[in-house]
């Protein structure tokens, strides 16, 4: 929650109680400007701001020039009441003033004579609408013609699935030409990005004003590249790698996927969620400064995986701060003879961050415990042997394996290294920070 949110709520809450304060409290709330008070209001669904409508006279009607609207339907105990409180407040809204966001949060479907009559007061509202968000399972054909008609948008977040897809996440066709010119800030999740003639698909060259970028669980239609070009885009965050649709499935897992290919020069944050075999074409992350790695939910890997983020860190020239998680470094870690690597990159690292995230027994703790195995065998008889007494007793996996640290800060020695974790009952963050300082510890000895 942001501060201002934080203070927004903290306002409010005294608010309730004024009328159990003195007078003098209540008079110092009086002499707050309406403009104040409605900027205040601003960081509230919109449930909340009209509840404020019972403290006095002067909050009655106050509600009604707000300029930001929160429609959530969590905060409802039926979906008829609300559509009937949505109804009730697109009705009573002061219609002279300009309504500047929109915030639509439907879990599961939402009834189309709702959805259309939301839709219709956001038309009425398009000169000056600058954020719009929508997450609905419902007719996107009528929300991608609202939104085409709001060319005042500098914010846009759609969150959308077929109405009754009950799991069945069929992706939402994205246009192939979208007029917003003053658009900054694009959030995507269930589109698919449809190519022509070429094996390239580029859906975002109109938005020449994009700075912020997140796409998640999106798919590539007849095209085997995704291509990103924007000299204004700072920020970048992809969310589970991108499927192709309508073509062969392959043997070749990794064939299933598109390629990335970036020309985000001035690219300064990138965020990567999901299995890693996204492929990004080289050169396109020189640029970045700040890396957010999070892999903690996959529970497969082999060499390939490792090998994808090991060309992502040949690319990371100009990377001041990294995020990964433990089981990225576990994966890194597949690649063959990895640390007799001279890496050219992560020269100008300051930070790097490890959280440690459990890795239990599956698919993938049997691959590193194999790669493991192979690397001792390599060394020794006596190694292979003692590595498989460990294993039989049911000794843990050590959360970082060995040298991988050191292997990242080889151009970088004075780079700062923290752990954290959200799983304090399984990790003992000093034994670790002490395991990784230890100069090649013998974990099985």
């Amino acid at each position: 929650m942001s501060d201002s949110k934080e203070e927004s709520l903290m306002i409010l809450e005294n608010m309730k109680k004024k009328r159990h304060c003195d007078h003098q409290n209540e008079d110092r709330l009086t002499d707050l400007p309406d403009g104040v008070l409605l900027h205040i209001l601003s960081f509230l669904k919109t449930k909340h701001v009209v509840q404020t409508c019972v403290l006095s006279k002067r909050w009655k009607n106050l509600w009604k020039r707000i300029s930001t609207l929160m429609l959530h339907s969590t905060n409802f105990s039926t979906v008829k009441r609300f559509a009937t409180f949505v109804s009730k407040v697109l009705n009573f809204r002061d219609t002279s003033t300009a309504l500047n966001a929109l915030d639509l949060y439907r879990h599961g479907d939402i009834e189309p004579h709702l959805l259309k009559k939301i839709l219709n007061y956001v038309s009425s509202h398009n000169t000056h609408i600058q954020k719009l968000g929508i997450s609905v399972n419902g007719d996107s054909g009528i929300i991608m013609s609202c939104v085409s008609s709001c060319h005042a948008l500098t914010s846009l977040k759609l969150s959308l699935y077929p109405r009754g897809s009950n799991g069945n996440h069929t992706p939402i066709l994205f246009p192939k030409s979208l007029n917003l010119p003053s658009l900054t800030s694009l959030n995507l999740t269930n589109f698919a990005f449809c190519g022509a003639k070429s094996n390239c698909v580029e859906p975002f060259f109109t938005f020449t004003k994009l700075n912020s970028l997140v796409i998640r669980s999106c798919k590539v239609k007849d095209a085997q590249i995704l291509s990103i070009s924007s000299e204004t885009l700072v920020n970048l965050a992809i969310e589970y790698p991108l499927e192709k649709m309508n073509l062969a499935i392959q043997t070749d897992y990794s064939s299933n996927f598109a390629e990335i290919k970036l020309s985000t020069p001035n690219l300064y944050t990138f965020s990567f969620t999901g299995d890693l075999i996204q492929k990004i074409c080289r050169s396109g992350l020189s640029s970045v400064k700040q890396v957010n790695i999070d892999d903690s939910r996959q529970d497969d890997a082999s060499v390939e995986h490792g090998l994808v983020i090991f060309n992502w860190l040949l690319d990371f020239a100009n990377v001041e701060s990294m995020t990964v998680t433990s089981t990225t470094l576990q994966i890194l870690s597949l690649v063959p003879d990895l640390l007799e690597v001279k890496l050219p990159s992560l020269c100008n690292l300051k930070s790097l961050e490890v959280e440690l995230t459990p890795l239990d027994e599956g698919y993938l703790s049997q691959t590193i415990k194999d790669a493991m195995l192979k690397k001792a065998a390599a060394k020794s008889d006596e190694e292979f042997f003692k590595l498989i007494k460990a294993f039989n007793a049911r000794i843990e996996l050590p959360p970082i394996p060995d040298g991988i640290v050191d292997f990242l800060r080889q151009n970088s020695p004075s780079a700062q290294v923290t752990y954290t974790t959200e799983f304090p009952h399984r990790f003992h963050l000093m034994e670790v920070e002490e395991s990784d300082s230890a100069a090649s510890p013998n974990l099985y000895g």
